[in-house]
């Protein structure tokens, strides 16, 4: 197991958990104890969690995750996810994307694509593509979160002059019953705009996140045409999801 890939396993376990042991971690990942301690030094220093004798605990202070700590957690499902995501755009479409990790990992899939348009309201995705000739680049404007997404009426008054393909939104919760949901309020609001400017909408979340419910709800499944997630997902919510009549695909 690569460097990256045991980062990834640590911090998801510690947000699944909210603490990890050193001995545990390295029987699960095959590695010594000793490359597990020097790892958790790593993810301590660059402030994705915080050392404890024996082991490591969560530096978070509330349910949302910083988005460095997102960053770090299921890469390799996330950029899967963004290559199968960037495959469903069709040259010359307006691409309509929210922030998040994986979005990001769109935003790159779709770098040197030409003859697209990319609207989105976050701020990495667009430093991400601005400067790429065959992306023209939209950054629609609003209230900044720490998510690097800028939200609220300002973002849905400008995105209410678009038309929109294809949009893309990530979630950080998704159930049959609730249907999408975040952890803002006005976020909520702002994506659930992307959704209504779009021809066709596409929720992109890794597994983790399908079977639950965050505080605010974007929008229900009858607001979504498709899901794309990773091969993770349990069999019987992937089942339940599609009973609801929205298109499920996991790569």
């Amino acid at each position: 197991m690569r460097k990256s890939e045991r980062f990834s396993e640590i911090l998801d376990q510690v947000g699944r958990h909210g603490t990890v042991d050193v001995t545990a971690l390295a029987t699960a990942l095959g590695v010594s104890g000793a490359t597990i301690r020097r790892d958790l030094q790593t993810l301590s220093r660059n402030q994705l969690l915080v050392r404890t004798h024996g082991g490591a605990v969560s530096n978070e202070a509330g349910d949302e995750k910083p988005t460095r700590v997102k960053a770090a957690m299921r890469q390799l499902e996330k950029r899967s996810i963004g290559r199968a995501a960037a495959a469903l755009v069709e040259d010359g479409a307006v691409v309509g994307m929210t922030g998040g990790t994986t979005a990001l990992e769109l935003a790159r899939a779709l770098a040197q694509r030409r003859g697209i348009t990319v609207v989105t309201n976050a701020i990495n995705i667009a430093s991400e593509l601005v400067g790429h000739p065959g992306i023209r680049l939209v950054l629609i404007g609003g209230i900044a979160r720490s998510t690097y997404e800028l939200v609220g009426p300002a973002a849905e008054a400008m995105l209410a002059n678009y038309h929109l393909d294809i949009a893309f939104i990530g979630v950080d919760g998704l159930t049959p019953e609730e249907g999408c949901t975040t952890y803002d309020e006005m976020e909520a609001q702002t994506d659930l705009a992307f959704l209504r400017r779009a021809h066709r909408s596409v929720v992109i979340a890794d597994s983790s996140k399908i079977g639950r419910v965050t505080f605010a709800r974007i929008s229900l499944l009858s607001g979504v045409t498709d899901i794309l997630t990773d091969r993770g997902a349990h069999p019987d919510q992937l089942a339940a999801l599609r009973r609801t009549g929205v298109r499920v695909t996991t790569v």
